[in-house]
């Protein structure tokens, strides 16, 4: 279905208050609200990642799905769980939790093994890329916080493979961004900061 944006202001949330997907109302404050505003700040992060991260055009194009599936990720978070609607909703599916697992095998599959934790850098593609990472681990943690509001129940609840999805997308990131410094090295955690033990 497309969307037509024929306004760009409106004026409807000078009040603190924003609409849902089915309509209805509600404070700019709810946790369904905060899920679905960070998964759109993770698509923003992804797409610096992409204009200035250097990344291969095969990453590239993965990365551009990654970001409409989370635009899809926000359209299910913003209509609340019931058991029939006027029109078939957008929802998560399982089979896009499969597809991030599969991707991220592919990338894994050829890098050097983990001895410690990795810092952000290397190159401006993983540094970025990294950032994401932490935006869709906040994204999962907002989502858990309506799932623990709202809960999951077909009467006003929230999906919970979006919750699932966003978990599986930081771990992709993670891959990529190792992915991304394959040539010049992950950046290592050196505990204590590198200092002397003195």
């Amino acid at each position: 279905m497309p969307v037509r944006i024929t306004r760009i202001y409106t004026g409807t949330g000078d009040d603190g208050t924003t609409g849902l997907g089915d309509f209805s109302r509600t404070r700019k404050t709810d946790s369904r609200l905060q899920a679905y505003a960070d998964a759109d700040e993770a698509g923003a992060v992804i797409g610096l990642a992409i204009t200035l991260g250097g990344l291969d055009n095969e990453v590239v194009a993965l990365l551009r799905r990654v970001q409409n599936d989370l635009f899809d990720v926000g359209a299910d978070l913003c209509l609340p769980l019931a058991t029939e609607y006027k029109y078939e909703p957008l929802r998560v599916q399982e089979r896009w939790v499969d597809e991030l697992e599969k991707a991220v095998d592919h990338y894994n599959e050829n890098l050097s093994k983990l001895t410690t934790f990795v810092l952000a850098g290397g190159t401006p593609g993983a540094a970025y890329l990294h950032q994401a990472r932490t935006v869709v681990r906040r994204a999962e943690r907002s989502v858990w916080a309506a799932i623990e509001e709202y809960g999951t129940s077909l009467e006003g609840g929230v999906n919970l493979l979006a919750a699932k999805y966003l978990n599986r997308l930081s771990d992709l990131l993670f891959v990529l961004a190792r992915y991304a410094n394959r040539e010049v090295g992950d950046v290592l955690w050196q505990p204590g900061g590198g200092r002397d033990a003195t």
